[in-house]
C-alpha cells in the first residue's frame, strides 16, 4: 500500500464518483444525429469536457450559447441510470466535509441534478463550468477548487478518470489519482497521472487536525 499526506482532496464526478454514461450517451448521440456527425466519434469526445467546448468544435458557426442550453435541458431531464461508482458514498463519509469538493465541467445545475439523482450530497464549495472561464484540461477548475478549501493546490489531491481532467490537475501542481473507469490505463499514464487504481474501494483515508493521510490499495505508480 501507498500513502499520500495531503490537505485537501479535489474529485471530478463523472467516471470518480458517479456515472452518468448512459444518460451522456443518450443524449450526445441524439445531438450527434441531429446534426449529421458520427455519433460514436461525439460521444467519445465530450467525456471531462464543458459541453461548451464540444458545440463549439463541431458547430463553430453556430449560437453556441443556445446549443448548450439545449443541450443542458436535455441532460437534467435523463437522469436515468445515474448511479454512484463503487466505494464513492463510503470513501465520502470517511473525509472531513472541509477537506473535500469537486471540480467538474458541468454545469452547476446539471452537477446538482446528478449528484441528487446518485444520492450523494452536494458539496458547498463544489466548482462547475459556471464558475470558471476556462475548463479542463485548464488548471482554473482545479485551482478554484482548492482555494475554496483554503489550501494551495499543491498540498491536494486530484481524483480524475480522463485525461482532460489529469492535465488539468498536473497543471494546477496537484498530485494526480486517476481511476480506470472510462478509458484505457495507457491514456492516463500517458496523461501524467501519478497513480492508477480501479475506483474509490482502492483508495482508504485517516485524518487528524494536520490534514489527511490517503491510504493506495493496489496502486501503480503513472510514469
Amino acid at each position: 500500500m501507498t500513502e499520500i499526506h495531503c490537505s485537501g482532496v479535489l474529485f471530478d464526478l463523472d467516471g470518480v464518483l458517479i456515472d452518468s454514461t448512459p444518460a451522456v450517451t443518450r443524449v450526445w448521440r441524439k445531438w450527434a444525429l441531429e446534426h449529421g456527425f458520427d455519433p460514436e466519434e461525439v460521444v467519445a469526445r465530450v467525456h471531462g469536457r464543458p459541453s461548451l467546448a464540444t458545440v463549439r468544435e463541431y458547430l463553430p458557426n453556430a449560437d453556441h450559447a443556445a446549443e448548450n442550453r439545449e443541450i443542458e435541458r436535455r441532460e437534467m431531464q435523463d437522469a436515468e441510470g445515474i448511479i454512484t461508482l463503487p466505494g464513492a458514498r463510503q470513501l465520502l463519509l470517511q473525509l472531513p466535509a472541509e477537506r473535500w469538493t469537486i471540480a467538474t465541467s458541468c454545469t452547476r445545475s446539471l452537477a446538482e441534478v446528478r449528484l441528487r439523482a446518485a444520492g450523494l450530497t452536494i458539496p458547498e464549495r463544489i466548482v462547475t463550468s459556471t464558475d470558471v472561464t476556462r475548463g479542463k484540461p485548464h488548471p482554473e477548475p482545479f485551482l478554484k477548487a482548492a482555494a475554496k478549501l483554503g489550501f494551495p493546490a499543491t498540498e491536494c489531491v486530484v481524483v480524475e478518470d480522463v485525461p482532460a481532467g489529469i492535465r488539468a490537475g498536473k497543471a494546477a501542481g496537484a498530485r494526480v489519482i486517476a481511476f480506470r473507469t472510462t478509458v484505457e490505463e495507457s491514456e492516463l499514464r500517458s496523461a501524467g497521472a501519478d497513480f492508477v487504481l480501479n475506483n474509490c474501494t482502492d483508495l482508504g483515508v485517516a485524518h487528524n487536525s494536520e490534514g489527511l493521510t490517503l491510504i493506495l490499495k493496489g496502486t501503480s505508480a503513472g510514469s
